[in-house]
């Protein structure tokens, strides 16, 4: 072998070796130029259970935005251009399905994704209770003849108070609370014939024309009544005879409530701890009382007398005051309704059996355990309470949208649904209704919703229309509420003009339900059939 040549060939393998290079380490991999999600939306059950988890790639770390507190969102570590998140959904209550859309941002890129939880499951309805069976005793028959009330309300109930009142404070004055801003404004609505006719036609059958007498009443000993207003009074009443209408005439605003003032007389506050005030007020009871049934001691069974409207010491039942002791302040309104029929039933005439009308306290139907029904040698007293229940969705603040057993929850009050109609109904039929007392509902309604609002609408009508079932169902006559006040939201009870008896706006939808509900006599048509029928959105 040549030597030369294989030491020249090793020599140029061993060149050929030192030239060669170490590959090199591979490039991670190129920033993507979009947003990638592993899931573009999230079906979650209405329990929440159970944790989700959402994995993006994106080229700078994204950010989240349009997250809703029910959500709960958990961060997680950007790495080689991808993130994990997870989070978890709270419970839904509500029975509607409820959604989110939550955005994904990169720099400029942006990228949503949708979360959507199953509304809750609705309770299954109670079991339908059997509706008590009409009488045929007294308490029922009363029932049917005032079946369908209204109010005229905030008439002649009103009266001067205030900064705007000046030397007329304390004294009441038809229409003073009625629409406008001047005497000649408000005229416009003082009572006519052609009022009570509208109220009539529309398918009402009794009024009752609440009525504040203040300081129409003058000093001890004698009590005065101004006469030219209880003619007033009077003439007003026979507008409402004339039409056909039984009627209810009482001493409204005259209760003090915790105010300090001198010509709300009826001060159940001071009187439940004052002897001598207590047995001055009874006084004052005895001869405004006589004053007014002789007035109108001719009249005939269609006018009946109510001796107090909403009687309580400001509190409604709430005050430090009367839950210490809720029987102190009613042994009070014992006392005074006990007055009240007495003075009535001395003046003789009609009025020895004329139908008298006596409130619980706050003319609460709650509390009828602390309510005596007063002796009445005629048998003749009826009890009279009111029902704005829950208060919260008919008068109050909130002025929640909804109401009953279909209504979303967090649109509706939590309280007071139908069943709750049922049991303070129920409970009136129980103690009083069956036992040949009757009951009638003086004031009921509900703060007008706009009809714009489809929803709010359907639950406004669904309320009366069950209330109103409900008072027929369990023997008892309601008077509607009706403060004058058109459009709709916090207090606005407006359903016939009380000057000229015709609709406010597009009230006569709301009052055809009502009147549907107290008279239709279709055997079908009962108060589960109306339950069942409570609007589903």
């Amino acid at each position: 072998m040549n030597h030369s040549f294989l030491s020249l060939a090793a020599a140029i393998l061993a060149l050929a070796a030192c030239g060669q290079k170490t590959p090199a380490t591979p490039d991670p991999d190129p920033a993507p130029t979009s947003i990638t999600l592993s899931a573009d939306s999230f079906q979650i059950p209405s329990e929440g259970t159970g944790t989700q988890t959402l994995s993006v790639t994106a080229p700078v770390r994204p950010a989240i935005s349009g997250l809703p507190s029910w959500i709960n969102w958990v961060d997680g570590t950007y790495d080689n251009y991808k993130i994990t998140y997870s989070f978890s959904v709270t419970p839904n209550t509500a029975y509607e399905e409820r959604e989110a859309t939550v955005s994904v941002t990169a720099g400029s890129l942006t990228k949503t994704f949708k979360v959507t939880q199953a509304a809750a499951e609705k309770p299954a309805d109670p079991a339908p209770q059997p509706d008590p069976s009409p009488g045929d005793n007294t308490a029922w028959e009363m029932a049917a003849k005032l079946g369908l009330g209204w109010n005229l309300g905030n008439q002649f109930d009103g009266y001067y108070n205030g900064s705007w009142a000046g030397d007329k404070e304390g004294y009441p004055g038809e229409a003073v609370w009625q629409p406008g801003s001047t005497d000649s404004e408000k005229a416009a609505y003082k009572a006519t014939q052609s009022t009570f006719n509208g109220v009539a036609a529309a398918g009402f059958t009794s009024v009752r024309i609440p009525v504040s007498w203040l300081r129409m009443i003058g000093p001890a000993p004698d009590y005065k009544i101004d006469e030219a207003w209880m003619n007033r009074v009077a003439e007003v009443v026979e507008f409402a005879h004339t039409a056909g209408l039984y009627v209810i005439i009482n001493t409204h605003h005259d209760e003090n409530h915790g105010v300090d003032n001198t010509y709300q007389w009826l001060d159940i506050k001071n009187a439940a701890t004052n002897a001598s005030l207590n047995t001055s007020i009874k006084a004052e009871i005895k001869a405004v009382w006589t004053q007014i049934a002789q007035k109108f001691a001719s009249c005939g069974d269609w006018l009946i007398m109510e001796g107090f409207n909403e009687l309580n010491d400001g509190g409604w039942g709430w005050s430090d005051a009367f839950r210490a002791d809720p029987s102190r302040q009613c042994n009070i309104l014992n006392e005074w309704n006990q007055v009240f029929v007495d003075a009535v039933r001395a003046t003789g005439g009609e009025n020895a059996t004329r139908w008298l009308g006596v409130p619980t306290y706050a003319a609460n139907p709650e509390y009828t355990a602390y309510h005596q029904m007063p002796a009445d040698p005629a048998n003749k007293t009826m009890l009279a309470v009111h029902f704005y229940d829950p208060s919260d969705y008919t008068i109050g603040e909130k002025q929640y949208p909804e109401w009953g057993h279909t209504g979303a929850a967090g649109k509706k009050a939590n309280w007071g649904d139908e069943d709750h109609v049922k049991e303070v109904f129920g409970n009136l039929y129980d103690k009083y209704v069956s036992q040949d007392i009757p009951v009638y509902i003086g004031e009921f309604g509900c703060s007008m919703r706009a009809q714009s609002n489809a929803r709010a609408w359907a639950f406004y009508l669904y309320y009366l229309e069950y209330v109103v079932k409900a008072a027929k169902v369990y023997g008892m006559p309601c008077l509607l509420w009706d403060n004058g006040a058109s459009g709709s939201g916090q207090e606005q009870h407006g359903y016939i003009n009380h000057g000229t008896g015709d609709y406010i706006g597009n009230s006569k939808i709301p009052v055809d339900v009502m009147v549907n509900a107290r008279f239709n006599e279709d055997a079908a048509y009962t108060l589960q059939s109306v339950y069942d029928s409570a609007p589903v959105f």
